[in-house]
């Protein structure tokens, strides 16, 4: 025979168990990370035909499938956006750079084998598919403040860090005559202006492009 107290608790309900761990995201919260992604996409094509000053929030909104307001969702300003974008850009540009030094072993590579690799990897970066961001911040940097500018500065000098030895030991063997603080800004300088008038539709590869780089730097034939 139950007690009072036994009745009282079976009479009430067991309390639901609570769900270890963290509660789960929303459909909503899950895809952010596509819409942001989505968002930086749309904006990069959309700074790099248009420029920063002639596309507006609702032209990156239509061009992400959002709503006019969304992207403030996200960003808190276009300005902002733009910092994202060129980040990103630069980021990218790091790993695929590190994904091309490993896949290649370059430590195993004679200096003007590793100023070709280097060269191509950039050509790609800067031509290859989808290749918005690096031009949006060679071209739109005016538009980010200072501190942008700083954190940008940071990543430009771990990617070109990789191409100081190489530099460094073309230098010294008489391949680069020119010293090599000066040939790194030039070499750079005119990689990144083929953004300017590279046509991938005309003749030119961008295996063409490199041999024509190392050509003029080093007088490397193919």
């Amino acid at each position: 025979m139950q007690t009072a107290t036994a009745r009282r608790a079976a009479a009430v309900p067991a309390a639901a168990k609570r769900p270890r761990g963290r509660p789960r995201k929303t459909v909503d919260e899950r895809d952010d990370g596509n819409r942001r992604r989505k968002l930086i996409l749309g904006a990069a094509r959309l700074f790099r035909r248009k420029g920063f000053d002639g596309t507006s929030t609702r032209d990156i909104a239509a061009a992400a499938g959002m709503q006019s307001g969304s992207p403030f969702y996200h960003f808190e300003s276009k300005q902002a956006l733009l910092f994202a974008v060129m980040e990103q850009g630069m980021r990218h540009a790091v790993e695929r750079q590190e994904q091309a030094i490993a896949a290649a072993g370059m430590d195993r590579l004679r200096p003007p084998e590793q100023l070709r690799l280097l060269v191509r990897n950039h050509f790609e970066i800067l031509l290859g598919p989808g290749s918005d961001f690096i031009p949006v911040m060679l071209y739109e940097a005016r538009s980010i403040t200072a501190r942008q500018h700083a954190a940008l500065s940071e990543l430009r000098s771990t990617y070109e860090a990789a191409w100081e030895p190489v530099l460094q030991a073309l230098h010294a063997s008489g391949r680069l005559k020119a010293d090599v603080k000066l040939a790194r800004l030039m070499i750079f300088g005119a990689l990144n202006w083929s953004v300017q008038w590279f046509d991938r539709r005309k003749e030119a590869s961008l295996d063409d492009l490199t041999q024509a780089a190392l050509s003029l730097f080093i007088g490397e034939k193919a």
